[in-house]
């Protein structure tokens, strides 16, 4: 099994920072990629970022430019640094990890962290 164990969420005011971490445990090879996913009240959850084994990272259009996400494969850690926050940022982030099971890709999630951002 894997485990992963977000942390970093908090309240911050709009234009603030912050910094998730994601600490991946357990069976964690043969991975195949990272990112993280949010889900605001009353919506679905939706896709926010990933970053595949070689580093290269992907976004969604309404991070694009505030948000970098990053890993340290040395420390099973992958992170995720909100910059310039709004309010319409604010939701349950979710840390996803894809490891190949038997030749399939399988995605573990984490159990989520608060975000909020006020005006």
């Amino acid at each position: 099994q894997v485990q992963l164990v977000e942390s970093g969420g908090g309240s911050v005011q709009a234009g603030g920072s912050l910094k998730l971490s994601c600490t991946a445990s357990g069976y964690i090879f043969s991975k195949c990629g990272m990112g993280w996913h949010r889900q605001a009240p009353g919506k679905e959850r939706e896709w926010v970022s990933s970053i595949s084994n070689d580093g290269r990272s992907t976004y969604a259009g309404s991070v694009q430019g505030r948000f970098t996400i990053s890993q340290d494969n040395a420390k099973n850690t992958l992170y995720l640094q909100m910059d310039s926050l709004k309010t319409e940022d604010t939701a349950v982030y979710y840390c996803r990890g894809c490891y190949f099971r038997n030749g399939v890709p399988v995605n573990y999630w984490g159990q989520g962290t608060q975000v909020t951002v006020s005006s």
